[in-house]
């Protein structure tokens, strides 16, 4: 390929910090900083390196206040992707590779850090910044509330069996028990605790939601020739888009039959395959944005891994596994089941799979896509290697 990201940068290493909700021993900044040590290490990196930042989902962890802790000898760039949601967490990667190949910057970090002390709950944070007057005057308060109504219209429009989201819930919590670092590590799942748990908004129930939980993790970018030089195996950086459907915002809710019904993804994922040469057949795992379990079915969808007449066929437990499954998800346990800090977990993931290092490894896995926040305003995806 000749697109300009094609393989021409990498991640170099990845570092996360990861604690119950309420439970971080340090304030967020602190928790930032040991994570990106973490990524550096990994590398042989020198923190003072670092020349750039890039978060997404409204982070309020400004790089120059970075600076101090990790001795930065001069800040060269930085950038946040639009939108409250994690949407934008494909998008970072573009945003850095984009510094880098202009040579705006050598050394980047993606990062989101999440401590509810510092930043306070994070639904609440979402809720100020989706919903306007037009949906909190209708009684839409939350996100949970908003995603709901886009699941039941998925399921009313298209006749798919609202059981379909259960294989999901399922695949990522066999993931999670066999994951050290997830907070369902060694838990039995049974689909009767799914079902039986308590209402969130119909048809979410408890464990049909994305978990809350304090940390950070941050990655390191760099140009692929200088990840070949570094301590760990690069991963590739494939392609990327961002954006949004046409027609899409909040107070066209109800204007479009089949907008809402889908994860926003039909024009990123038609434009991230034709950028890569790649199909959703090449693809070997998927790390999938999850804040409620629908909106996943609608990014296996959207991103053409099945259509709204075979979802069933496809979003199968035995299929969604790593152990064997032709479309192994969410392989750490996904914001389901690993934790949640905004979703940065799923790209540290990403680059694990790729080095062989997951909990949960695919076999012979060349190539993984990472989708960010279906349902939010804009979202993004990109596609990630370990060789080019």
């Amino acid at each position: 390929m000749n697109h300009p990201l094609f393989g021409t940068t990498a991640i170099a290493g990845v570092g996360v910090r990861q604690y119950k909700r309420g439970g971080s021993p340090l304030p967020e900044r602190s928790v930032l900083v040991e994570a990106i040590l973490d990524a550096c290490a990994e590398a042989n990196f020198p923190p003072a390196d670092i020349d750039g930042f890039v978060s997404y989902g409204d982070d309020k962890n400004e790089p120059v206040r970075l600076m101090p802790e990790l001795g930065t000898k001069e800040l060269r760039w930085s950038a946040q992707v639009w939108g409250g949601g994690g949407g934008g967490i494909a998008g970072a990667f573009g945003v850095a590779a984009s510094a880098i190949l202009t040579g705006q910057a050598k050394a980047v970090i993606i990062f989101r850090a999440l401590v509810e002390g510092a930043s306070g709950r994070l639904s609440a944070a979402v809720m100020a910044h989706h919903l306007n007057d037009h949906l909190l005057a209708a009684g839409i308060v939350s996100p949970a509330q908003n995603c709901a109504i886009r699941a039941n219209r998925l399921f009313g429009r298209y006749g798919l069996n609202p059981r379909i989201v259960e294989d999901l819930v399922r695949a990522s919590y066999h993931h999670g028990s066999r994951n050290p670092d997830a907070v369902s590590y060694g838990q039995p799942f049974d689909v009767e605790k799914l079902r039986t748990s308590r209402w969130i908004a119909e048809p979410f129930r408890l464990f049909d939601c994305s978990r809350e939980n304090d940390g950070a993790g941050a990655l390191l970018m760099v140009s692929a020739d200088h990840a070949r030089d570094l301590a760990r195996p690069p991963v590739y950086l494939l392609g990327c888009a961002q954006g949004a459907e046409a027609g899409w915002g909040d107070l066209l809710e109800n204007d479009a039959d089949d907008l809402y019904a889908t994860g926003g993804f039909r024009p990123i994922a038609r434009r991230l395959y034709a950028e890569t040469g790649l199909a959703p057949g090449d693809i070997d795992v998927v790390q999938l944005y999850e804040n409620f379990d629908a909106q996943g079915v609608m990014s296996l969808i959207d991103h053409g891994f099945c259509d709204y007449d075979n979802a069933a066929e496809v979003i199968r437990f035995d299929n969604l596994i790593a152990d064997g499954g032709k479309l192994p998800v969410n392989t750490a346990g996904g914001n389901l089941a690993q934790g949640f800090i905004h979703g940065i977990g799923l790209p540290i993931e990403a680059v694990r799979q790729l080095r062989g290092e997951s909990s949960n490894p695919v076999a012979g896995a060349r190539t993984c896509l990472l989708a960010g926040g279906p349902g939010a305003p804009t979202v993004s995806s990109a596609i990630f290697a370990n060789r080019v």
